[in-house]
């Protein structure tokens, strides 16, 4: 996995909100070297996001946290 940059950042926001239909959605940058990137919807934090670059070719994984709690009852 390698670093992703502040223009990286700003151009996964625009893409993942336009694909996802998610305004509130944020990518936010590491708060110090060596943390992850997060995703965050309305302020708050539900996963991360790590670059990957494959002999030149760069893809982007995402990682969702859902916590058991944030669902809804079972019916």
């Amino acid at each position: 996995m390698s670093t992703i940059s502040s223009s990286e950042i700003s151009r996964l926001q625009i893409c993942l909100r336009r694909l996802l239909g998610a305004k509130g959605l944020s990518v936010n940058a590491p708060p110090r070297a060596g943390l992850s990137v997060e995703l965050a919807v309305d302020g708050e934090v539900i996963g991360t996001v790590h670059r990957d670059d494959d002999e030149g070719e760069v893809s982007y994984t995402i990682n969702i946290i859902l916590l058991e709690e944030d669902l809804p009852p079972a019916a």
